[in-house]
C-alpha cells in the first residue's frame, strides 16, 4: 500500500483548527476513538461564531439558507442597510461567486434537493447532544417548553407552515401548533399586542451557546486532549506521510488535521482541493432586560429576529450580512434588529443593551455544509453550516470522526463532500 492510501485507523495524533463547537464536538468525539487530539485557535474557544449566536437546538427547522423567500426582498432591499439581509456592493470575484451562486441557489427546487440532504443528519443531532452529556460536558441542553414562532397575521404565518409542509415531505420530522395572537401571549407574556398568529414547535432545545462551547474544551482537556488558543494556523503540508501543520509558534508533525475554521474555511485547505467558496454571513445579537422573561426561544420570522432567554438575560439576535469577517461591528445593524422587533414585543428594554456582539457564520452557496475529505488523505475539513453550526456541530464531530477513524462514509455525510 502506498504511504498516501488512508488507512482505517492508523492516525494516533490529530489537529483541529478551530475551537468552535464544531472543531471542539469532533476532537471529543475522536477521542471516543482513542485519538490524542490537539485543537488550535488563534483567539480562543467560542471566539467565533459560537459565542453570540441565538443557541438554539432545533433540527426541526435546519434548513437551507438559500431559500426562495430570500429572492422575494429585491435586489434594491438587499443593498439596504436595514434589511435583515444585507449585501454590500462588492466586486471581489469569490464574494460575486458567492452572491451568483447562492441566488441560484434560492428556488423552491434546489431547497427541496437540500432539504432532503440535511434530513437525516439533523435527525441525529439532538442524540448527539445526549452522548456529550453522557460523556461528561458538563453543561446543559435546555428543552424549549415554548418555542414559538409569532407573526402580526395568519398570511404572515402561511409562509412557516408552508416550509413545514416541505420539511415534512422530504422527511422531516417535527410537531407544531397553531395559535392565535392571545393564545401566544397567554404561554409568553413578552409578546405585543401587534402578535396576531403565531406557532409553537414542539421537541426543540437551546443552550447558552458560549458556556456550553467552553463546557466542551473543558471536557476535551479532561478526557486528555490539548486546546491551545492564541495560536495561529497559517499552513498546512502533507509531507511523506505526515501533516506538517506551521502555527505562529513554529511547525509541528501530526497524523492527520481536520480545518473547522468557520468563515476562514478556504483559507487553509484551498490547496487540498476545496474551492467552493465560504462567505461570512455575518449575524449580530445583544442582551437585554424582559419584564416578562420568555421560558423558551421565540422567533419573530417577518422581522428576522432571534430571542433566547440567556441567564437573566433576553438574548436577542438577528441579521445576514455577507461581508468579510473581520469587519467590524456595524451599529447600524444593531439598529435595524432593535427597530425590526420593537413593535412585536413588550416589557423589552431594547433601549439598554449590553454585550453588542458580531460573529460570522461560514455560508456556502447551497447552504450544504462541507464535511469530509480533501484531496489529501491526512486533512479533513468540517465547516459551513450556516447559521446551523450549534445545531449540527456534535452530529457532525460525531460522524466525522467515525469516517476518519473507519475509512468509510457514513450515508449521512455524503450530500456534504467537501469536494462536489
Amino acid at each position: 500500500m502506498s504511504s498516501s492510501a488512508r488507512q482505517p485507523g492508523d492516525a494516533t495524533r490529530i489537529a483541529v483548527v478551530g475551537a468552535g463547537m464544531v472543531g471542539l464536538a469532533t476532537a471529543w468525539f475522536l477521542q471516543d476513538h482513542d485519538v490524542e487530539v490537539t485543537v488550535f485557535d488563534r483567539t480562543g474557544v467560542a471566539a467565533g461564531s459560537s459565542w453570540g449566536n441565538a443557541g438554539w437546538l432545533t433540527p426541526g427547522i435546519a434548513t437551507p439558507l438559500p431559500e426562495p423567500a430570500v429572492l422575494q426582498y429585491g435586489i434594491r432591499a438587499v443593498f439596504s442597510p436595514s434589511s435583515p439581509v444585507y449585501v454590500p456592493p462588492s466586486l471581489k470575484p469569490d464574494f460575486l461567486r458567492f452572491v451568483f451562486g447562492f441566488t441560484r441557489h434560492s428556488t423552491t427546487k434546489a431547497w427541496r434537493r437540500a432539504m432532503e440532504s440535511l434530513v437525516p443528519i439533523n435527525d441525529l443531532s439532538l442524540a448527539s447532544f445526549d452522548l456529550l452529556s453522557e460523556g461528561g460536558v458538563a453543561a446543559p441542553t435546555l428543552a424549549a417548553e415554548h418555542f414559538l414562532a409569532a407573526y402580526r397575521t395568519e398570511a404572515e404565518r402561511a409562509t412557516l407552515l408552508a416550509e413545514i409542509e416541505h420539511i415534512h415531505e422530504s422527511g422531516g420530522d417535527i410537531s407544531f401548533d397553531a395559535l392565535s395572537g392571545e393564545e401566544a401571549r397567554t404561554l409568553e407574556p413578552a409578546l405585543s399586542d401587534e402578535i396576531g398568529a403565531a406557532i409553537v414547535l414542539h421537541g426543540q432545545r437551546f443552550v447558552d451557546p458560549g458556556s456550553y462551547v467552553a463546557a466542551l474544551a473543558d471536557s476535551v482537556v479532561a478526557r486528555g486532549g490539548e486546546v491551545r488558543t492564541g495560536v495561529d494556523v497559517t499552513q498546512l503540508a502533507d509531507v511523506r506521510g505526515t501533516v506538517h501543520v506551521t502555527t505562529s509558534e513554529g511547525t509541528e508533525e501530526f497524523d492527520q488535521v481536520v480545518v473547522a475554521t468557520g468563515a476562514w474555511l478556504g483559507q487553509l485547505v484551498r490547496d487540498f482541493g476545496v474551492k467552493r467558496v465560504v462567505q461570512a454571513g455575518r449575524g449580530y445579537s445583544f442582551s437585554v432586560h424582559a419584564d416578562n422573561l420568555p421560558t423558551g426561544p421565540v422567533y419573530l420570522p417577518a422581522a428576522r429576529v432571534a430571542c433566547t432567554p440567556i441567564g437573566e438575560r433576553l438574548r436577542v439576535a438577528g441579521m445576514m450580512e455577507f461581508r468579510r469577517p473581520d469587519a467590524p461591528l456595524d451599529q447600524r445593524r444593531v439598529t435595524a434588529i432593535v427597530e425590526a422587533a420593537r413593535p412585536l414585543l413588550t416589557g423589552v428594554d431594547l433601549d439598554h443593551r449590553q454585550d453588542d456582539w458580531v460573529g460570522s457564520r461560514p455560508c456556502t452557496i447551497d447552504g450544504l455544509p462541507l464535511i469530509g475529505a480533501t484531496r489529501s488523505p491526512r486533512v479533513w475539513v468540517a465547516g459551513g453550516h450556516g447559521m446551523w453550526g450549534i445545531t449540527l456541530g456534535p452530529v457532525t464531530g460525531r460522524l466525522l470522526a467515525q469516517q476518519i477513524t473507519s475509512g468509510r462514509m457514513p450515508a449521512e455525510l455524503r450530500p456534504f463532500a467537501p469536494l462536489r
